[in-house]
């Protein structure tokens, strides 16, 4: 069993480890036994003395989305009203939900359940009207007229 990271060691490895080490094996002849490095065991060891701790500590990492646990409660609010606005959607949700969010985060949220808040399909443009050019790409030379 190696090391994978992002992932610690299972207990029931932290326990052989540090228990051969206990029985009087050296630190060095232990480590390449149970696939551990040395300074994992010297750290494993101190927690131990310092703390009392020989478990693994919990994981580390960014919490989940404040909208996690009611994604299928927006999906259907969304399917009902297709039409709603991003700001409408943070107030239903403080509203109806009990979550207070912003309104980046109601749009991270739809997009990651793939959900578009776009009211209608981009317009091509006028062929009886004149519309505005597009700007130049900085850097390019005008025309003359």
């Amino acid at each position: 069993m190696g090391w994978v990271s992002g992932r610690a060691y299972s207990d029931d490895l932290r326990a052989r480890a540090l228990g051969a080490v206990d029985r009087g094996g050296r630190v060095y002849e232990v480590a390449p036994l149970f696939g551990v490095s040395v300074s994992y065991i010297y750290k494993a060891l101190a927690r131990r003395r310092l703390h009392g701790i020989e478990t693994a500590l919990p994981g580390r990492g960014r919490p989940g989305r404040k909208l996690d646990h009611h994604l299928d409660a927006l999906a259907a609010h969304v399917a009902a009203h297709p039409d709603a606005t991003l700001v409408e959607l943070v107030e239903w949700s403080g509203r109806e939900r009990g979550v207070s969010v912003c309104v980046t985060t109601m749009w991270a949220t739809l997009q990651a359940l793939d959900l578009s808040v776009k009211k209608r399909p981009a317009t091509p443009p006028s062929r009886r009207v004149p519309t505005s050019r597009w700007p130049a790409k900085p850097g390019a030379k005008r025309k003359a007229a």
